[in-house]
């Protein structure tokens, strides 16, 4: 049994794993690291994930259908599983003691799960799970209202936004990314997904899982104002269609023998805007392997897609550029278990300055490097990149913060 869910499922079959196994380098040794939940169907006065229509075509996907079979109402990512690539010696860690459904497994297999401090050298790999995510996410997306009246009333029910992916619409999935939240001090891994209102595109919310040392397991949301317009990714997606030189040059390449996949639309915020990235690929009709030709850009009301991510932010951002006066303020609430706890306010986007040229191509080398390792699968290489592309971007912020305090002085 060498696959690496096949290997685990025959060891302890009583549990659920995700679906994303992933490679790490521990103490000089190649180790997988897969998430494992414990569930129930019978948890008092806890409501079953809802996989009607409304809960989204990302619920009934694949390996979440089969963690949430069996109309679950408990679920908890209590064990993470670390198999030596090399002889295939699987470790049961224990990382959550206080699961009562696990406690019972424990008293059943004494000597399957290691409990204790997980090694640190370990720990610092842990990522928050993709699944768990989804499913916490969709639950959230009704259970946000407090209102008794407004929640069974159904007014504010939120969605996963739809994308344009390829030759159609798709719902959106969560992403890891490298970044800075507002007001932190310095970048954190995490997991993020936009909201949108149902039977709307504008974006109403977004959603960070942390994954970073003593921030692991926390949930952060941050909510826009509802009586601000916000662009949600379709609505980007139709600006994007809407331009007539991108639109055009896509149509071209289209009828010329190639196919266009439009990538995944990033929404990825920067210190107190938005900033929306969309890589553009072309691949032939006879071909399997996409090349990057394009990347598009949106940041406030300007769209524009460039052959580089450098000559990209070098239209954005530049001199020329015609940046809004004010961006999205947002309110955001963190929980271990996505429950409102505080707040805070963003103050508006600052005018844009002019971007240094060794920035500019630090930012290039970066996006093109991660890209490259994205292609040959070396998710260390492409995360190490991702993150300097991150330092890149808040270095241009800083730099457009101090010119707005030098215009400001004079």
């Amino acid at each position: 049994h060498r696959p690496i869910l096949e290997r685990v499922r025959q060891v302890a079959p009583f549990l659920r794993f995700d679906d994303d196994p992933y490679i790490t380098l521990i103490d000089g040794r190649l180790q997988w690291i897969l998430d494992a939940y414990t569930v129930s169907d019978r948890f008092p006065y806890a409501q079953p994930v809802n996989q009607s229509a409304e809960a989204g075509a990302v619920l009934r996907e694949g390996n979440v259908r089969q963690i949430l079979g069996g109309g679950v109402n408990y679920l908890r990512n209590s064990v993470k599983v670390v198999i030596d690539a090399y002889d295939g010696t699987m470790r049961f860690l224990v990382v959550d003691d206080a699961d009562p459904v696990l406690a019972v497994y424990q008293n059943i297999f004494p000597d399957l799960f290691e409990a204790g401090e997980v090694p640190a050298a370990i720990q610092a790999h842990f990522r928050y799970p993709v699944d768990l995510f989804k499913i916490q996410a969709q639950m959230y997306s009704s259970y946000h209202m407090v209102d008794s009246e407004e929640f069974y009333n159904r007014e504010d029910l939120w969605r996963f936004p739809q994308e344009q992916f390829e030759d159609g619409q798709r719902v959106m999935q969560p992403y890891y990314v490298n970044m800075r939240l507002p007001e932190a001090a310095e970048d954190e891994f995490m997991l993020i997904l936009p909201f949108t209102p149902v039977n709307k595109d504008n974006m109403i919310a977004w959603m960070a899982a942390r994954s970073d040392g003593e921030q692991y397991g926390n949930v952060l949301l941050y909510e826009f104002p509802k009586q601000e317009l916000i662009y949600g990714p379709s609505q980007i997606e139709a600006r994007i269609d809407q331009n007539p030189e991108i639109s055009q040059q896509l149509t071209l390449w289209s009828q010329e023998g190639s196919r266009v996949i439009r990538g995944d639309l990033l929404v990825i915020p920067i210190d107190e805007s938005l900033l929306y990235v969309e890589p553009i690929y072309l691949r032939a009709e006879q071909g399997e392997l996409p090349e990057l030709r394009r990347v598009i850009v949106g940041y406030g009301n300007q769209t524009v897609m460039e052959p580089s991510l450098e000559q990209a932010l070098q239209v954005i951002f530049g001199d020329e550029a015609l940046v809004p006066g004010t961006e999205p303020t947002a309110e955001p609430e963190t929980d271990s278990g996505a429950q409102p706890s505080e707040a805070a306010t963003p103050s508006p986007a600052r005018p844009s300055a002019t971007i240094p040229a060794a920035d500019i191509q630090a930012a290039l080398e970066a996006y093109n490097q991660a890209q490259e390792a994205l292609r040959q699968g070396n998710w260390g290489d492409y995360g190490r990149y991702q993150q300097e592309l991150g330092q890149v971007l808040e270095r241009l912020q800083s730099q457009e913060g101090n010119a707005v305090e030098t215009r400001a002085s004079e």
